[in-house]
């Protein structure tokens, strides 16, 4: 048939469904082949189909926040179906358990519920999440947990449409002591409600498109490596047909069939991978990121890209390997073996990525962000890099010395197929290159991200604020807090409001009144910028910022106030007079060691105003320092958030830190942290395969030495040099290559370098992994070294 005639479809369709059958057929060396690469390609498509999935879950578990949150209580009336709630929540270790206090206005059956709720809880009842159920039921959590939930009985579990994940912890309790008109109460018709998430600035959309490039490209390395496994002996069937009068064009088909089997099988073997994982989502919990199983969805459209491409490229990289290759009814010859691989192309690709990076930089900086010529860029300087890696092992592996009889094993192998051993490595050099460009990007990120808190970890470790209804109140939490294991020291400072005789009622119908603040001297030195303190000593702090004429006048000797008005009445039936005396000092606020500005007012010592004369509505405030780090010091953080029950909206516990990430920054490390391991372990498992189709490869070869007395010690070894020297050239390659697209990002952002030895902890782990790959190649070695090894048709 000439070159150039048509090939009727009927033919194509045979010689196709020939190739399928010799990817089916020749015993258990051809099932073996064809079962590898479909598990090469199983795996990369059960991940495809995640990544296919990551739009739906991130706006599943928002889709669902967003229904069981509500609208302000503005304009809505007390009704039937009306409920009050309260806002509380808790942390414990590292999480934070949030609750929601309702309580019904009318009939309880009648009224509005959150999702996920069947039916409102009774005061004193509460309905908690599964993860916080569990929780609960743990050593850890009835020790330092269950104290807080000792005045709730927990009575069924929220169900999973009003939960953001299943590793949430969030709890409903029923009350009957909520106020309208508390300040932390809103009255609710309905639940559901939507606001747009603010968009993310451009450092971060940078380090989100770099990320998905990064995880999602060694991916499709690995199917197109996996699609080659068993080429040789492909080859030698190929020549077998030209033999018994196949062309070309004919053996070109038969490959493209036996390729299409194995790529049809890994996508069924991929999608029964992915199903299974997914039925397993509720029990995965990454870095605080959980799943339900209806979360995990790929869409339509990339499900059926994926189902089409996978195929397609199982054919295309097939076409392109036999580009080379000459069939003949003889054998086969490969193209090109002495002149080498060219280096034009592999070095164009990477320096038209670093030149288009190049030219993003000052659009970038300018706050312009095109993701598509971004993630282009990227991956066009990645696959550069890649490209580069068969070159360099072929130079290489060329020129090494002789050495021990492993060593020589190993190098001539390699010099007889360098294209093999590059192959297999390909994705940890892409892997290792785009994580170490990734972990620079991120480094900087890091660093302008973190906030500055205001928080003075010098002089305190946490806050404690607590209402409490009286400044005796406020004494005993302070020496409760003392008594805890773990505490080093406590002292603070309590606050109340109290009225001067001679205010009265403004347009508002209330009476202004001045806070009052009663500390000890090394605390008032904290909160006030003063020179000196002495016990007794009153001072007076008011606005700056406010007009002189509209400044509240200094306090003098002898005036009054009132320690027990209500504001809103005008005169109190049972007032507790506190009388000036001496002189007051004016003086400007501080800010307490959570970083909060110190309150306008009059301060004073405990000796002056004794704390228990306060009123009803007081305020505790304590600063507490803690033991070194270590277990004592979080379990006693743990004992003081036990003081107060977790339905109290007026106590919190605030551990103090000098620095604070963003929620989206914080978010996306967890997403990337989650992204890494999946990618680590599926590089992990590919070499493995790889390394496992070279030995099959190799079987007859390995039977050969074996019967002429070589160790299997020494074959141990030569697998190991084998993987270690195209791994180890990959990474010298990909830290090259990643520090370089590291420094074109940070460019691009306006960042700087934060640790220019990031990058070692990836390359230990790629060390790490020819270690984890020769054990795990071992026994198949040393099966493959037994006399039936020798055995061929």
């Amino acid at each position: 048939m000439s070159a150039g005639s048509r090939v009727p479809l009927g033919q194509w369709t045979r010689e196709l469904l020939l190739g399928a059958r010799f990817a089916v057929s020749g015993g258990r060396a051809g099932w073996t082949r064809t079962l590898l690469t479909s598990l090469g390609v199983g795996l990369g498509v059960a991940v495809l189909l995640l990544a296919a999935s990551v739009p739906t879950a991130l706006t599943a578990g928002d889709i669902r926040k967003n229904d069981r949150d509500w609208t302000s209580s503005e304009g809505v009336k007390k009704a039937e179906h009306t409920v009050l709630l309260s806002w509380v929540y808790t942390d414990f270790r590292d999480e934070t358990v949030s609750g929601r206090e309702l309580q019904a206005e009318g009939d309880p059956a009648k009224a509005v519920l959150p999702p996920g709720v069947d039916k409102l809880p009774a005061p004193g009842e509460a309905l908690v999440s599964p993860a916080l159920r569990d929780l609960l039921e743990t050593e850890d959590g009835k020790k330092h947990l269950q104290p807080r939930f000792d005045s709730l009985t927990i009575t069924g579990t929220i169900g999973d449409q009003g939960l953001s994940g299943p590793s949430e912890l969030l709890f409903y309790s029923g009350s009957d002591k909520l106020d309208a008109e508390s300040g932390h109460v809103w009255r609710v018709s309905g639940f559901g409600h939507s606001e747009p998430n603010d968009p993310l600035g451009v450092a971060l959309v940078a380090l989100v498109v770099v990320m998905l490039v990064v995880l999602l490209l060694p991916i499709a390395a690995f199917i197109a490596t996996a699609v080659r496994f068993g080429g040789e002996r492909r080859d030698q069937r190929l020549a077998a047909l030209r033999l018994v009068g196949a062309d070309n064009g004919m053996t070109r088909r038969v490959a493209a069939g036996e390729s299409l089997v194995g790529a049809v099988f890994g996508l069924v073997l991929g999608s029964w991978l992915f199903l299974l994982g997914r039925s397993q989502a509720r029990s995965v919990d990454l870095y605080g990121i959980g799943l339900f199983p209806s979360d995990i969805a790929p869409g339509f459209l990339l499900t059926l890209l994926i189902v089409v491409l996978v195929p397609v490229c199982a054919v295309g990289v097939t076409q392109l390997a036999l580009r080379k290759v000459v069939i003949s009814p003889l054998g086969v010859a490969r193209e090109g073996v002495d002149r080498g691989r060219r280096l034009w192309w592999r070095l164009a690709t990477l320096l038209l990525g670093a030149v288009l990076l190049f030219a993003l930089g000052p659009r970038f900086s300018g706050g312009g962000v095109d993701v598509w010529l971004l993630a282009g860029s990227v991956l066009l300087t990645l696959v550069g890099v890649t490209s580069l890696l068969p070159w360099l092992v072929e130079r290489v592996v060329d020129r090494l010395p002789g050495g021990s009889l492993s060593w020589q094993l190993a190098t001539r192998r390699l010099q007889l197929n360098s294209g093999l051993a590059a192959r297999a490595v390909s994705g940890v050099t892409l892997a290792v290159a785009g994580a170490v460009a990734l972990q620079m990007l991120y480094g900087s990120v890091q660093r302008d991200d973190a906030q500055d808190t205001g928080m003075d970890t010098t002089q305190a470790d946490v806050m404690v604020y607590s209402g409490v209804e009286g400044g005796s109140d406020g004494e005993r939490l302070a020496g409760q807090i003392r008594g805890v294991d773990g505490v080093r020291s406590a002292h603070g400072y309590l606050t109340g409001e109290a009225v001067h005789e001679h205010t009265r009622v403004n347009e508002w119908d209330v009476r202004e009144s001045v806070t009052f603040t009663v500390a000890d001297c090394p605390t008032l030195r904290y909160l006030l910028d003063i020179d000196s303190c002495t016990d007794g000593s009153t001072w007076f702090a008011a606005d700056p910022n406010l007009p002189k004429d509209e400044r509240p006048k200094v306090p003098e000797a002898g005036d009054r106030y009132d320690l027990r008005a209500d504001p809103e009445k005008a005169r109190s039936q049972n007032p507790d007079w506190w009388t000036v005396r001496g002189k007051v000092e004016q003086a400007r606020v501080g800010k307490d060691a959570s970083g909060s500005q110190a309150p306008y007012g009059l301060y004073t010592t405990p000796s002056a105003l004794a704390p228990e004369r306060l009123g009803e509505q007081a305020a505790a405030h304590v600063q507490v320092r803690m033991v070194a780090e270590g277990k004592e010091r979080a379990d006693g953080l743990e004992r003081i958030r036990n003081l107060a029950p977790v339905t109290d909206p007026n106590f919190s516990v605030q551990e103090l830190q000098s620095k604070a990430q963003s929620d989206e920054f914080t978010a996306l490390s967890n997403a990337l942290m989650a992204g890494a391991v999946l990618v680590m372990l599926l590089i992990g498992g590919s070499m493995v395969v790889s390394t496992l189709e070279q030995l099959r490869e190799r079987r007859r070869q390995l039977s050969v030495l074996v019967a002429f007395g070589t160790k299997r010690s020494t074959l141990g070894a030569s697998v190991l040099w084998q993987t270690a020297i195209p791994v180890g050239l990959g990474l010298t390659l990909a830290t090259a290559g990643g520090v370089g697209l590291g420094l074109l990002l940070l460019r691009m952002v306006g960042g700087g370098v934060v640790d220019w030895w990031a990058f070692l902890p990836l390359v230990g782990l790629g060390l790490a992994m020819i270690g984890l790959v020769t054990l795990a190649s071992l026994p198949a070695l040393w099966r493959m070294m037994r006399p039936d090894g020798l055995r061929t048709e």
